[in-house]
């Protein structure tokens, strides 16, 4: 994709003049009223947008340093740190509670990295928030538990969601690895008491006697 500076047809170094004159002779020429042909308004309106897009963020001079910066970050390639790059732009977009954008930004780190366990419980967490996404939360958290099954707070958390849920049965199951990790886990033994996991059994009623020994007892001894 085009960046801005090549949109608007102007070298990095424009003046903010000169970028604003572009910008208006561009608007003049390709603006999409212009054309009738479908096609070439349509390519138009989207030149259009771009064009927009380029101007506000390079005529604004806060915007336009932080898209130097960004321009002149060196560019990823490798999977593992395209997905720790979008891993970090997700958190900082949760803390700017931009929570539509972490999202999208997590489903970025777990295309490229589909085995990490961590990709998917953030986006499980965060999922979780809304009841309408409620299925895909426990999904996302069901993926981190069998790719870390080792992690005690995948568990939890999915446990804690199903029986939120009121998915009984689903969170006993899903308690199970926990209980075999930390049986002592304050968390573990709270959802185990919510699940009815520590319920004392009821103790085991004596069989009736049968067969020979049965009638023997029953009976008494012959003389």
């Amino acid at each position: 994709m085009a960046n801005h500076y090549e949109v608007l047809g102007v070298a990095p170094t424009a003046s903010a003049d000169e970028i604003r004159r572009t910008y208006l002779k561009l608007a003049r020429e390709r603006h999409p009223d212009r054309f009738t042909d479908p096609g070439e308004k349509t390519k138009a309106h989207e030149f259009f947008q771009a064009m927009t897009e380029a101007f506000n963020t390079l005529s604004n001079e806060q915007r336009r340093r932080a898209y130097d910066q960004e321009l002149a970050k060196p560019k990823l390639e490798k999977p593992e740190d395209i997905a720790k790059d979008a891993f970090a732009r997700a958190l900082k977009m949760l803390e700017a509670r931009e929570e539509q954008q972490a999202v999208d930004l997590l489903h970025v780190a777990i295309h490229h990295q589909p085995d990490d366990a961590q990709y998917h419980a953030a986006l499980g967490r965060l999922l979780s928030r809304h009841p309408k996404h409620a299925r895909d939360a426990v999904s996302s958290l069901e993926k981190a538990a069998r790719l870390a099954p080792d992690k005690l707070v995948y568990h939890v958390e999915l446990t804690g969601l199903l029986h939120a849920q009121g998915l009984k049965i689903r969170a006993r199951k899903a308690l199970e690895p926990a209980l075999k990790l930390a049986p002592q886990d304050p968390n573990v033994m709270r959802l185990a008491d919510e699940l009815g996991l520590n319920e004392p059994a009821e103790p085991e009623k004596p069989k009736p006697a049968g067969g020979i020994s049965g009638l023997k007892n029953l009976f008494g001894k012959k003389n």
